[in-house]
């Protein structure tokens, strides 16, 4: 009696299946990997305000701006400080005091960012050692750093350039007015102006 043979989609059966189950195990691993291991980092959206001036009527000078902070990945990112640098010339400024918050603001020590991220308001101060800056007149960047848990080196997380005008210098010395900057999302650039009432002292609760 004759043996059949095997015709060719028999045989491209198991390859098939094969190759499925190879596949599936590849998305599976990826899928792992980016929900469970990557350990990704965090970002911040372009800060839709930023502000110059002191912390208060006669208080400390400090930064402040809005934006949002987000993670790369699923695991989240655990912050344990942020703070900001500013250039002007050959001179940098660290301020490294962090109060963030809505109407309930609190001292830094500490923030989760999930993938869905946070927004809140950031006041940067200076350090409480008899250090004293100037806003002058002239061009600045502005760096904000982020440091993590666990993690040796801090990251880097924005940098923009902003210009303040002797106009605006002039009124900052005066210490009753702070200097906005203001995100035109049309024309990619933060627009200034002057207002005389000054933010809230928060350096109390530091």
């Amino acid at each position: 009696m004759a043996t059949m043979e095997p015709d060719s989609f028999e045989l491209a059966i198991p390859m098939i299946s094969v190759t499925i189950a190879v596949v599936s195990l590849i998305i599976s691993l990826t899928t792992a990997w980016l929900t469970f291991f990557r350990r990704g980092t965090a970002r911040m959206t372009q800060p839709t305000v930023i502000f110059f001036g002191h912390d208060g009527l006669g208080g400390v000078q400090k930064v402040f701006l809005r934006t949002l902070l987000y993670s790369t990945s699923k695991r989240g990112q655990m912050i344990e400080n942020l703070f900001v640098k500013l250039h002007r010339g050959e001179s940098v400024q660290t301020f490294n005091i962090w109060v963030y918050g809505e109407n309930s603001l609190v001292r830094g020590s500490g923030l989760y960012i999930g993938e869905d991220g946070i927004a809140h308001n950031h006041h940067f101060l200076l350090p409480k050692d008899g250090s004293n800056y100037d806003f002058l007149p002239g061009d600045y960047t502005i760096e904000v750093y982020a440091a993590f848990v666990n993690r040796k080196k801090t990251a880097l997380l924005f940098k923009t350039r902003v210009t303040l005008t002797p106009q605006q210098g002039a009124k900052l010395k005066e210490g009753d007015a702070g200097v906005y900057f203001d995100w035109g999302p049309d024309s990619k650039t933060y627009h200034s102006h002057v207002d005389i009432y000054p933010m809230p002292d928060w350096s109390k609760h530091i």
